[in-house]
C-alpha cells in the first residue's frame, strides 16, 4: 500500500470512529435514563442499577458494529439491561447462599468447639480432685507408661500400681459423673 493509501485508509476508519462514538454518546444521552429506570425496578438498589446501566452501555460500545440501529437499539439496549439485571440478581443470591452456608458452618464449628472445650475443662476439673499418687498413676499410664516405670517415676512399689489405677479411674468417674450432672 502506497503512502496516500495508508492516508486514505487511516482518514476512513478515524472517520468511522469518530462516527461510532458520536453514535454511542446520542445513544447514551437517549437511552441511559430509561435503561437505568428498568434495571432500578427489576433490582431496588440505586448503586446496583448504576452498575448495570454502565455494564449494558459498555457492551453497546463493544459491540457497536453488531448493535441495531434506531428503533432496535432500543429493544437491544432494554434486552440486555434485564438480562444483566437477572445475571446479576443471580449471583448475589449465589453469594448470599454461600456466605450463609459458610456462617452455618462456622457457627456450627465454633459450638461444637465451645462444647468440646467445656468438656475438656470438665475433665480437668475432675482429674485435679483425684487424690494423688492415684492421679499420677492414672495419667501416666494413659500416657502409654508400663507399670514398671510408673513405680520408678513415682517411687512407689510396682505391685501397688495396678490398684492406685484402678482406684484414680474410680474416682475420676465419680467426680466427673457429679460435674456432667450438674450442666
Amino acid at each position: 500500500m502506497d503512502g496516500q493509501a495508508q492516508v486514505l485508509a487511516n482518514s476512513v476508519s478515524k472517520e468511522t470512529a469518530s462516527e461510532a462514538l458520536a453514535s454511542f454518546d446520542e445513544a447514551f444521552e437517549l437511552h441511559h435514563r430509561i435503561v437505568y429506570r428498568v434495571a432500578y425496578a427489576r433490582l431496588r438498589d440505586a448503586a446496583l442499577a448504576e452498575d448495570v446501566t454502565q455494564e449494558v452501555f459498555l457492551k453497546l460500545y463493544r459491540n457497536l458494529g453488531k448493535v441495531p440501529r434506531d428503533e432496535g437499539l432500543r429493544a437491544w439496549l432494554l434486552r440486555v439491561t434485564i438480562n444483566e439485571a437477572r445475571d446479576l440478581s443471580r449471583r448475589r443470591r449465589r453469594a448470599s447462599a454461600r456466605e450463609e452456608a459458610f456462617a452455618q458452618r462456622a457457627s456450627e464449628r465454633y459450638a461444637f468447639d465451645c462444647e468440646k472445650r467445656l468438656e475438656v475443662d470438665e475433665v480437668r476439673r475432675a482429674l485435679e480432685r483425684v487424690r494423688e499418687p492415684a492421679r499420677s498413676c492414672l495419667l501416666l499410664q494413659q500416657q502409654g507408661l508400663s507399670y514398671r516405670e510408673i513405680a520408678q517415676i513415682l517411687s512407689l512399689n510396682e505391685r501397688s500400681i495396678g490398684s492406685l489405677i484402678a482406684r484414680g479411674r474410680r474416682e475420676f468417674l465419680r467426680l466427673y459423673g457429679k460435674l456432667r450432672g450438674r450442666r
